[in-house]
């Protein structure tokens, strides 16, 4: 049994990757010898809400990493929030978020399943719903829990400290929100617990109540939030800046490509299972001049895709990409416009009428810059018109994205 687990350093170097903090490290690192020396794996767990359905990238983070720990050999625990997120979490809020009811939290909860499926390992993952212990505490457990902890200490949080500060409510039930998560911790016999840094507060209480329940505090291991494809915000939904994971694996391609440089060594760290020796030879690459900065930022775009579409749709996103983008060429499937045969038509107009552009001023500013292709032949006349009297097809191409095959029938 002993031999199950990697050596100590390496599991460290593998699981700290891209890390925030890990509070303390020296306990997590007795807990890995401990494991293996007793040939037993930690038990590690990441609670989540199900407060919305759909998950991009930015919230793959803190997952990958529970599939590290798992890739590791360790017990990897998913716990669902179903009674928690009936109460509300106002982490990072300035007011009280709305609870859920009941009928949301469940539909969410499948739709979660579904897409972390994607990245853990279904059999090897310990499912939980912490209504499981959450919906049958007493007044009296209730009370127990709360008598654990202090005010003064809760109060120091920053959200809740700012609200105090601005005179604006805070409501009793999100003062129990860090206490009843807490005891998950405890039901779960927890060694270590994921979250994303803005839980850091919440997850340290979690450890500081179970060793009021005489049992051994876990590692708090906090991961960093991912920044958008702006390169400066949060990746969110709201801003636009986000990838979702069950997008179009072109589309998904496409806003891979689409970061700064200097950000993908940051999504190679979050959103890949890659080494830390692995990326900082990619990254020596690129600064030799030996890989492009394009090609490394390709592998990683594939990388992603194919970790959630598989790895056939990753490949032809890939080559989709090269086609279009790197030599300018039509995409496999093009969209299709049909015209019916008729007097010729100005290149300009037809540009506007196949909405490739906003306006004939645009279509005309395009093709003075080279940026309008018939059949992959550059056009560079205003003026020219396009004969329709014919049946036939041809492929035309507006910037560098867009492309119609017009079929005249």
């Amino acid at each position: 049994m002993q031999n199950q687990f990697k050596p100590v350093e390496e599991q460290l170097e593998y699981l700290k990757k891209g890390a925030a903090e890990v509070i303390p490290e020296e306990e997590l690192k007795q807990k890995l010898e401990n494991s293996a020396k007793a040939g037993k794996p930690l038990r590690v767990y990441l609670g989540v809400d199900p407060t919305a359905p759909d998950i991009h990238l930015g919230h793959t983070v803190v997952l990958r990493k529970l599939k590290h720990f798992q890739d590791m050999g360790h017990t990897a625990i998913f716990l669902i929030g179903d009674f928690s997120a009936m109460i509300g979490d106002p982490t990072g809020q300035s007011e009280t978020r709305p609870p859920l009811s009941p009928e949301q939290v469940e539909v969410n909860a499948k739709t979660y399943l579904a897409q972390v499926y994607k990245i853990l390992d279904a059999e090897k993952t310990e499912v939980r719903y912490n209504s499981e212990w959450l919906g049958k505490m007493s007044s009296y457990d209730v009370v127990r829990l709360c008598g654990h902890y202090r005010l003064a200490r809760m109060l120091e949080r920053e959200d809740f400290r700012s609200r105090l500060e601005n005179s604006q409510p805070i409501a009793v039930h999100e003062l129990l929100y860090p206490l009843l998560t807490a005891y998950d911790a405890v039901m779960l016999k927890s060694d270590v617990e994921l979250g994303a840094t803005e839980q850091k507060f919440n997850i340290l209480v979690h450890r500081e109540i179970q060793r009021e329940y005489e049992l051994s505090p876990q590692v708090v291991f906090t991961m960093p939030i991912l920044v958008g494809l702006d390169g400066q915000r949060k990746m969110s939904k709201s801003l636009g800046n986000y990838v979702g994971i069950t997008e179009p694996p072109a589309e998904m391609f496409g806003k891979m490509m689409s970061i700064p440089d200097e950000l993908m060594w940051s999504y190679y760290e979050l959103v890949t299972d890659r080494t830390p020796h692995e990326i900082a030879g990619l990254k020596k690459d690129v600064l030799d001049g030996k890989l492009h900065p394009m090609d490394a930022k390709m592998q990683l775009a594939e990388e992603v895709v194919s970790g959630f579409q598989g790895d056939e749709a990753g490949r032809k996103a890939a080559e989709n990409f090269q086609r279009v983008f790197r030599e300018r060429r039509a995409p496999e499937e093009a969209p299709v416009q049909k015209l019916p045969v008729g007097p010729a038509k100005k290149l300009t107009a037809l540009l506007v009428e196949l909405k490739l552009v906003g306006s004939k001023s645009e279509a005309e500013r395009l093709i003075k810059q080279r940026g309008v292709e018939i059949d992959e032949t550059c056009v560079e006349d205003v003026r020219k018109e396009i004969d329709l009297s014919q049946p036939g097809e041809f492929l035309l191409r507006a910037g560098k994205k867009k492309f119609v095959r017009v079929v005249v029938e």
